[in-house]
């Protein structure tokens, strides 16, 4: 069974060297050519099988292979694995996860993983930059299980400590892995490949275990078919004499120059023509080509390529193409139907937008394992309508929008300003959500708080020998607050039961407060009693309760010792006269 080269996608922490690592591969130089050397566009390069041949002779010998080569994928990030899909799942067949050795984990090594498990994608970890633990001795391209070797004692304790500590910390987020030259079974635990993406060290480690996998464990899935060519879309982009054209990725079938092809938009597929397909040379990629690129007429899968087509209004990052007979073609209705978005939402809920369907696909499948409930949702900029939809919502917990990798427009800004609308905004999808997190849980503290200032809940306090200011109207008496908050305006009761006014005020001194705290001694003014009749000294007087707030408080996990049995002694007196109050 004839088998094409699987895709590669390259996935990481920004500056844990991804790009340079597919330099290192293809001997090039794209990094240093990238605006900061930070990747700013998708690429794609084709690596054949000789060539990979060639780098792993050391450790292969004359050994072949059915897998024709490998096609790498190079995104500017993790959120543009998610932005590529293919048939509702991931444009790539097994993925590159790269960590550098001395960082270890970083946000967005624990995003990678997350999406890589989401869309199901096998995936592999590059171990960079070994050449900076103290005393490794370079031996350029090598690979890792013959540069080891010539390392010192000391030099090998530093490299196993850290890679053992990294094998810990991804313990933590449920991966089981280990160096690749010590696993059994590597559908059990990820394979570990110590690398050095500037001097060459493990690469051909590296490219032997991509093909030896692909070729194990994904043969059927890498199955070469005939039929109508299915791609993704990686970017659109102006080119200097060709006007507008598209990067793209081959994936399944064959395209041919003059095909009718649908190109996926945010509404309806554009039918079009195919002018000019052009493919860059082996090893070179389509983001920045040192060779002029070939122009052919055919081309299967697997494949990066540019395409010069008559017509590409609309057309978007991450969409589909498909090679269609005409605009009636059966294919148009599930490329439309596998560019919609399926998100569970509720009555109640908040509000997420993204820039592209895989990308919001990822931001609802993370809110769902939160347990954040969604209401709305939409892809591309955050509009004023988004806003006033928002703001609609009467819980504030709802009010909030969640927005991935997307514009906010100026209407929309200047609405959530005057609607107090919660707006997070984030290029990581689980510090997004994390952040809401937080967000909810302070503002949570915060209605608790205010609900106890409103709430009356369990106090109680003893009127001080001595301390009678005033008898009546109001009477004015000295207090020890013996458990809970006292206040203004709570209604009291005597151990009896019987009514004992209602607090005025509280002061310390000439001082109004606000309230008083267990422990506090304080000069309270209580209206609807005097002293001598309805209260008098030494008495201990309770903070009347709500009997519809009886079994919040019973399960209230802020309630302290002292406040516990206060509302156990007020259950107490009340139920002296009414055995079911409060139940």
């Amino acid at each position: 069974m004839a088998i094409r080269q699987p895709v590669v996608s390259v996935l990481g922490h920004v500056d844990h060297g991804k790009t340079k690592l597919l330099d290192v591969i293809r001997g090039t130089t794209v990094q240093s050519r990238e605006a900061g050397a930070i990747t700013q566009h998708i690429g794609a390069t084709e690596v054949p099988i000789d060539h990979i041949y060639k780098v792993c002779g050391p450790l292969i010998g004359k050994k072949k292979f059915d897998v024709p080569g490998l096609l790498f994928i190079d995104t500017p990030g993790h959120h543009s694995f998610i932005t590529l899909r293919a048939r509702g799942g991931s444009l790539a067949d097994i993925a590159v996860l790269v960590i550098d050795i001395r960082e270890g984990i970083m946000p967005q090594t624990i995003e990678s993983i997350k999406i890589l498990r989401q869309y199901k994608t096998p995936f592999i970890i590059a171990l960079n930059k070994v050449d900076t633990i103290q005393g490794w001795i370079v031996e350029k391209d090598a690979p890792f299980v013959l540069s080891e070797k010539k390392q010192q004692a000391h030099t090998i304790a530093a490299f196993e400590e850290r890679l053992y500590s990294i094998m810990g910390d991804l313990s933590i987020h449920g991966i089981s892995a280990d160096r690749y030259d010590r696993i059994d079974d590597f559908t059990k635990t990820v394979a570990l490949v110590p690398i050095s993406a500037k001097e060459g060290v493990g690469v051909p480690d590296l490219l032997l275990m991509l093909i030896g996998l692909a070729q194990r464990f994904l043969e059927s899935q890498l199955a070469k078919a005939e039929g109508p060519g299915r791609g993704t879309i990686l970017e659109i982009k102006e080119e200097k004499g060709l006007g507008k054209t598209l990067d793209m990725i081959l994936y399944d079938g064959v395209l041919k120059k003059g095909d009718t092809v649908a190109l996926g938009t945010r509404g309806a597929p554009v039918v079009t023509r195919v002018k000019a397909i052009l493919k860059p040379k082996p090893l070179d990629e389509i983001r920045d080509p040192r060779d002029r690129f070939d122009s052919v007429n055919e081309l299967h899968a697997a494949a990066g390529v540019k395409l010069s087509c008559q017509n590409m209004d609309g057309v978007i990052a991450g969409a589909p193409i498909r090679v269609v007979k005409n605009d009636r073609d059966p294919s148009i209705k599930e490329m439309t139907e596998e560019a919609s978005v399926k998100i569970e939402i509720q009555d109640q809920g908040i509000t997420i937008k993204a820039d592209a369907i895989g990308s919001l696909e990822a931001l609802a499948f993370e809110a769902k394992a939160a347990g954040i409930p969604i209401r709305k949702y939409g892809v591309g900029e955050v509009s004023r309508r988004d806003v006033v939809e928002t703001a609609a919502f009467t819980d504030p917990i709802n009010r909030v929008m969640l927005v991935f990798n997307a514009n906010v427009s100026k209407e929309a800004e200047s609405e959530i300003l005057n609607t107090g609308v919660k707006l997070f905004s984030n290029q990581v999808v689980y510090r997004l959500i994390e952040e809401y997190q937080e967000w909810v849980d302070e503002a949570k503290r915060v209605k608790d708080a205010d609900q106890r200032l409103e709430m009356p809940f369990p106090a109680k306090f003893m009127v001080m020998p001595n301390c009678v200011f005033h008898a009546t109207k109001p009477a004015i008496v000295g207090v020890r607050v013996l458990a809970g908050k006292v206040r203004a305006n709570l209604r009291l009761i005597k151990k009896d039961g019987s009514d004992a006014g209602k607090v005025r005020s509280l002061r310390d001194g000439e001082e109004v407060l606000k309230d008083a705290s267990q422990g506090d001694e304080v000069a309270m003014a209580i209206d609807g009693v005097t002293v001598g009749r309805q209260i008098d000294v030494e008495d201990v007087i309770y903070v009347e309760l709500m009997e519809s707030t009886i079994k919040e408080l019973q399960t209230k996990a802020d309630l302290n010792e002292d406040e516990k049995m206060t509302l156990e002694e007020y259950l107490e007196i009340k139920r002296k006269s009414d055995p079911f109050w409060g139940m």
